[in-house]
């Protein structure tokens, strides 16, 4: 029992000591323009490192995703065929195309995915 207690003291006073010991090794003394910028290729930064970008374009990487991972979910619907009935397997898989449809159909509806603005 004591044992396990001075282990959990050791292990708890190490860990403060590496927090303080981290804390002043941190610390930087001297204040460095070099040091505070960001490094990219090599080159200094001319521009402002965000830009705007159209929102289309995030949703339609949304979009991707989501139905990327759909039709993935596809695949092992032909290997369940092997384990279940005719009719079951035609009610789920059915089911989860029509779920996949009506999601492209709102999305068609809303004018997610026009181009034209």
């Amino acid at each position: 029992m004591y044992l396990v207690f001075f282990f959990m003291l050791l292990i708890f006073i190490l860990l403060i000591f590496m927090g303080i010991f981290s804390f002043f090794l941190n610390k930087k003394t001297i204040f460095e323009f070099q040091s505070s910028s960001p490094f990219e290729c090599g080159f200094n930064s001319i521009s402002l490192s965000r830009l705007p970008f159209s929102i289309h374009f995030f949703l339609i990487a949304v979009i991707f995703l989501i139905f990327d991972v759909e039709i993935l979910v596809i695949f092992p619907i032909v290997i369940i065929l092997v384990n279940s009935s005719i009719y079951s397997w035609f009610f789920v898989s059915s089911f989860f195309l029509f779920i996949l449809l009506f999601g492209l159909y709102h999305e068609w509806y809303n004018g997610i995915i026009n181009w034209t603005f």
